[in-house]
């Protein structure tokens, strides 16, 4: 019952799309209901089978998926001629995932609820999307996992060009455009990997237990590695993310930034360093060079613009280049907090986004310096809001502080003075993140309110809903992290043990 219920996931919020296809668009009330009650019974489901992966560990699994500890395993074949099977399965990062991404999804369809535009078509892209992501974070064969990441492409830039706001149909074309280039990097090297394994399967649980030939993980360990990476914003591949988020509406911003960059650095994690460990540990210490951009340069840019999206689209940026360096440090402890960097960073940004969001609804404007003294007006909307920076500050209490603390620690076990010297310049960071997310508050929250915003109301229950959740989240995995840390160790040790198990020496020391 467990398994049908897992694989009913991906299924819902395409029925969905399916049951709402004959209602007229002008009954919305029905439609976002509908969509609304789709998402929610989604998010339970989840929460169930997280609860229920912490709760079998230690247990036996099905044999087939032992080597990964894979629970709710399903192996059918799928596409005979590319001998492709629908394989998906559950462990706890992939659930822990999972989680977050209902979790968005649910918040993105309340805070959508006054889209603008066809209303039935915004839902159903919704829904689509997250369907693609459900997708991508439950598969465990190569071409079904390609099929769900390609997916999520399209439905972007029609949500952006259709619904966006300013230069809308350069962001999503940016964005799609940019992700389709890592796309192709992908692919080219998923089939490298086919033929090389010498298996004949996609599965890949079936070919980590082969040995791909040194030569070949040489050239595609980077091209996949910076393909998915390409999602995630690792530069120099960042320039889509600040034109894709400013342009994007605001449940696109949350599903972007809190679940849709989280799949490239999934993707680098559970596909090119499981598949190829040898490689992974000869190029991921030249990868840390990248991350000065990222940790360092990336705060200093977000405190010269004024406009919301930007500051936090280059926020983002900074913040998942920490996911990198966690992943780049190949310790246990390095990639537990990359991962919990992955599910804290999708709650946080989804706040910031949410709260953007539902003051431009009332402003009309991203713009800091036209804003002032709106506190007043919508004192729990700023609450919110500062709640997002405090968070993002990583201070004590919430998640960020656990996920980055982690990774610092895990960065200095790897015996690289790179490695240590940009771990040191991403905790000098933290000081220029507060820089930003004070500036950016003061000038939004408080002063002299302007004539124009004196009619200004504060969030309704459905958003104070919404930003109330996003907190609790935030805090609980920061109050409580250990089952989290523990679901999440059970799920790595297969990786690392298949990095430490080469005999490749790490290259940087």
């Amino acid at each position: 019952m467990e398994t049908i219920l897992f694989n009913a996931i991906w299924v819902i919020p395409l029925l969905t799309v399916l049951v709402c296809a004959p209602i007229s668009a002008t009954h919305s009330k029905i439609l976002k209901s509908l969509h609304a009650a789709s998402a929610t019974v989604v998010l339970i489901a989840v929460c169930f089978l997280t609860y229920r992966v912490y709760a079998l560990s230690g247990t036996p699994v099905d044999k087939a998926a032992d080597s990964l500890m894979l629970r709710f395993f399903t192996d059918i074949p799928w596409l005979d001629v590319f001998k492709a099977h629908y394989t998906v399965g559950a462990d706890g990062l992939n659930m822990l995932l999972l989680a977050l991404t209902a979790f968005i999804v649910w918040a993105g369809v309340l805070v959508s609820w006054n889209i603008k535009g066809n209303q039935k078509v915004f839902f159903a892209l919704i829904q689509l999307l997250a369907t693609s992501v459900y997708g991508v974070y439950m598969s465990f064969d190569l071409v079904l996992f390609f099929v769900f990441y390609e997916m999520e492409a399209l439905c972007m830039y029609l949500m952006i060009a259709c619904y966006g706001s300013g230069r809308r149909d350069y962001g999503g074309k940016k964005l799609t455009q940019t992700l389709a280039f890592g796309s192709s990097m992908i692919l080219a090297t998923l089939f490298g990997i086919y033929f090389e394994g010498g298996i004949s399967s996609w599965s890949i649980v079936e070919l980590s237990k082969v040995t791909l030939p040194m030569d070949f993980q040489m050239w595609a360990f980077p091209l996949m590695f910076m393909g998915f990476a390409v999602s995630s914003s690792l530069f120099p591949f960042h320039f889509w993310s600040p034109d894709g988020h400013s342009a994007a509406p605001t449940a696109v911003s949350m599903l972007a930034a809190g679940v849709m960059m989280k799949m490239g650095a999934y993707g680098c994690l559970r596909v090119a360093m499981f598949l190829m460990p040898e490689a992974a540990k000869i190029w991921l210490p030249y990868v840390v060079a990248l991350l000065i951009f990222n940790v360092v340069l990336g705060p200093f840019i977000a405190i010269r613009h004024k406009d919301l999206k930007y500051i936090t689209a280059y926020s983002s940026i900074s913040h998942l280049g920490l996911i990198f360096l966690g992943l780049a440090a190949l310790t246990p402890i390095g990639l537990r907090g990359a991962s919990l960097q992955m599910i804290s960073h999708g709650f946080l940004t989804g706040l910031f986004f949410a709260t953007i969001g539902m003051i431009y609804e009332r402003t009309h404007t991203r713009d800091i310096t036209e804003m002032g003294g709106i506190m007043r007006k919508m004192p729990f909307l700023g609450v919110g809001f500062v709640i997002a920076g405090f968070a993002g500050l990583g201070l004590p209490g919430f998640s960020g502080f656990i996920a980055e603390s982690t990774i610092f620690i895990g960065a200095f076990q790897q015996d690289s003075t790179l490695t240590r010297i940009v771990t040191i310049l991403a905790i000098l960071s933290i000081t220029t993140t507060a820089v930003y997310i004070l500036q950016t508050a003061n000038r939004m929250l408080h002063g002299p309110l302007p004539q124009k915003y004196e009619s200004l109301t504060d969030g309704c229950f459905r958003e104070k809903l919404v930003i109330v959740v996003l907190v609790a989240c935030l805090l609980f995995i920061g109050v409580c992290p250990g089952w989290i840390s523990e679901i999440l160790d059970q799920s790595i040790a297969p990786i690392f043990a298949k990095i430490a198990a080469s005999s490749i020496p790490v290259v940087g020391g």
